[in-house]
């Protein structure tokens, strides 16, 4: 459902990867009952017009059940422990210019990459509490 990486694409303003992370967590929230009845029928029959209906904007996140919004929100917590330093050293990096200029071109990308990244992922924690 995931792909080889097992990641979701994850936007400012939505999700990119909105029908992978919909269908992962239907399913990773199902009670074993439904998730019989699920396997039993080879997936839900034709719910396109509800996944059309259900584009997973930062809103339609922050209404999420609450099963899947804690199954999200331990998922980003774990993404953002993966990283080695947190959100506020990443700013302070980027603040100090000293610092800043002292790392290669690529580090400095990357230092920008990482920030991106981990801001996405708190403004996500924020939308799911």
């Amino acid at each position: 459902m995931v792909g080889e990486e097992g990641a979701f694409v994850l936007g400012w303003d939505e999700v990119l990867t909105e029908e992978e992370l919909s269908m992962t967590l239907k399913v990773l929230c199902m009670s074993e009952e439904e998730f019989k009845e699920y396997k039993e029928q080879d997936g839900w029959e034709d719910d396109s017009d509800e996944e059309e209906n259900s584009t997973l904007s930062n809103e339609a996140l922050s209404r999420l059940k609450t099963p899947c919004k804690k199954l999200l929100y331990d998922s980003v917590l774990l993404t953002l422990e993966s990283y080695g330093a947190d959100l506020k050293a990443e700013q302070d990096l980027l603040n100090n210019k000293e610092a800043y200029e002292k790392l290669s071109r690529r580090e400095q990308q990357a230092l920008h990459v990482r920030y991106g990244q981990k801001r996405i992922l708190h403004q996500l924690l924020e939308l799911l509490q």
